[in-house]
This record gives C-alpha cells, structure tokens and sequence, in this order.
C-alpha cells in the first residue's frame, strides 16, 4: 500500500499544472525511449530505473508489434554530420534479455522499425556512399550480419517511414519515372517494389518526417516544414486523415509548435489505443517528452528528469 501510495503521489507531482490542483492525471502508458544515449523501458510519467542498454549511444528503439522486442541503432562512429555516422542496427528483447545485432557496423544506417503484416520483419534505411542517398533494407529476427537483404534499388533515394498490415510501406522516394514524393511502397521478390503515390497537399508546400500511421491505420501523425531546404528545428508536428486505398493524407491539424518556434518538436508516435501521441522537445538543450491527448487537446510532460537528455519515445506493441 505504501508503494502504491508513493507511485500516486509520483505522478500526481509530474502532472499537476501547479493552477488546476485536481487536474485528472492522464492514462498511463509504457513505451521506450533514450535518455543520455541508453534505451529504457518504462511507465511514461515515472521515474526511470535500470535503462537497457549502457556503454553505448544507442538510438531509436521500435517496439515490436508482438510485444515482446525493440529494435534500434547503436552508434559506433560519431561525425558532426550526422549522415556520417556509422551505425549497426540490433535488436534486444523488452526484459533487457537477447541482444542481437544485425548488421556487420560499417554502413550508416537509420530509422528502423517493425512491419505489420504479421511476419515482424525488421526495416531500415542505408546509405549508398557513392550516391549519398539510402535505400531500404530488411533482416529477420535472429539474422546474421551478412543476411540482410535490400528492398528498393540502391541507385535512386527511398527512405522508410512506417508500415501497413497488408505489407505495403509508407516511404519517401526520388523515383527515377515518378519523381519525388510520398509513397506506398509495396515489396516484391524480383526487387522491383510497386510504388504508388500519396496524395498530400501540404507535400507541394513543404516536407513531411518521421511520419507514423496509427494502429488502425485511419490516421497519420508527422513532422513539417515548410520549405524544401532540410531543417530540424522550428517544425510543427500534425496530425491528419489516412486512407490507405485512396492514397491520401488529408485535413491536417497541427498539435505542437503551430508557431514554428526554433525548439526542436520532433518523433511523434502513437499509443496503442490511438487516444495520445507520445513525442519529444527539445527548447532549453534537454530534451523531454511530452504526451497530447487527442479528446481534449491536452498536453503533458512525461518525462521526470530536467537534467536529463530524454529523445525518441515510443509505445507498448506501437511500431512506428
């Protein structure tokens, strides 16, 4: 009862707003996320206990849609660019048990995650350092460096965001006869993906990142800028309408940074229930974690630790 007692006074003290004393505290939610470079499992609004993985920088992780692992990438070169960098991705279960890398550590690789289509296959993004652009790649679980196979062609720029159950990927591509754009990619054996374009009207203004489509793949939540010169501050983070048959991405509404303030908003994802967003900001050099309630529009900061460096939340069973 005691513990009980103090976990309730825990997180009645991280949400109260200080001006409405019996604020409701929101529901609670388990994800993953980084802090100072290690990966924790946790409760969002708790104090965080033994982090996953220490010693490293380990980046992004992606939790599974079975529930059981995540998947991210340690850095093993740093670089003031961060296309620099080199980077493995690995794989480690939610208990901290069953490290696994997958890659052999000498590409730049990025922004990986799960697909949906019940084979949890993991994705990613590498670098062609010939043409400076990436290309998608996949492995499986338990797969040997070496293993791993290449999705799209390695020639023009595609890049990875989320994933459809019907096995579709949502992508951004510089195809060579479709031009630049949004797309939902789909996979074949021959590696020759079928590309089909989304429709989005605030991609003729400007760029869509880090963009995530919600469990029941009605909607969609994203970074923007407006501009096509590449920036990661001053964004506004959106959420909008999804069809995945009509290929549309529609009536957007912004949810943070509407102002395009120069902080960096960054990383949002969603819960599994679909009734909040979990994403980072970062205005002061630290980043935390915040959590905006779709029904009431409201917004509360779930991370603990002002003096620490909180980046990349994610949700139980959620891939991005």
């Amino acid at each position: 009862m005691k513990c009980l007692f103090t976990n309730l006074v825990i997180v009645a003290a991280v949400f109260a707003s200080g001006s409405i004393a019996d604020e409701p505290v929101p529901p609670t939610y388990r994800g993953s996320y980084f802090v100072n470079g290690e990966i924790h499992v946790n409760t969002y609004g708790l104090p965080e206990g033994k982090p996953l993985t220490t010693g490293h920088h380990d980046f992004k992780p992606s939790w599974s849609k079975t529930d059981d692992m995540l998947v991210f990438f340690r850095r093993l070169k740093n670089d003031p660019v961060v296309t620099n960098w080199i980077t493995a991705i690995c794989i480690i279960n939610v208990d901290g048990t069953g490290f696994h890398q997958l890659t052999d550590g000498t590409h730049t690789e990025f922004n990986q995650t799960w697909t949906r289509d019940a084979t949890n296959t993991p994705i990613w993004n590498r670098k062609n350092p010939e043409t400076k652009s990436f290309h998608v790649m996949q492995s499986k679980v338990g797969g040997l460096p070496g293993e791993e196979v290449s999705l799209t062609d390695k020639h023009y720029h595609t890049w990875a965001y989320t994933c459809l159950t019907d096995g579709r990927i949502l992508v951004q591509s510089a195809h060579p006869t479709l031009g630049w754009g949004y797309f939902l990619m789909t996979p074949s054996a021959d590696h020759q993906p079928r590309y089909e374009r989304i429709d989005c009207e605030l991609a003729t203004k400007g760029i869509l990142d880090r963009v995530s489509i919600s469990p029941s793949e009605k909607q969609v939540c994203f970074e923007y800028q407006t501009g096509f010169k590449h920036k990661n501050t001053g964004r506004t983070l959106y959420i909008a309408d999804f069809d995945s048959d009509k290929r549309t991405i529609a009536n957007a509404k912004a949810f943070a940074n509407e102002a395009g303030n120069p902080g960096w908003f960054a990383y949002p994802r969603w819960t599994k229930d679909e009734k909040a967003i979990v994403y980072h900001a970062n205005e002061t050099g630290k980043g935390k974690l915040f959590l905006y309630t779709l029904k009431d529009g409201s917004t509360k900061q779930v991370s603990t630790n002002n003096n620490a460096d909180y980046r990349y939340p994610h949700t139980e069973a959620t891939p991005k």
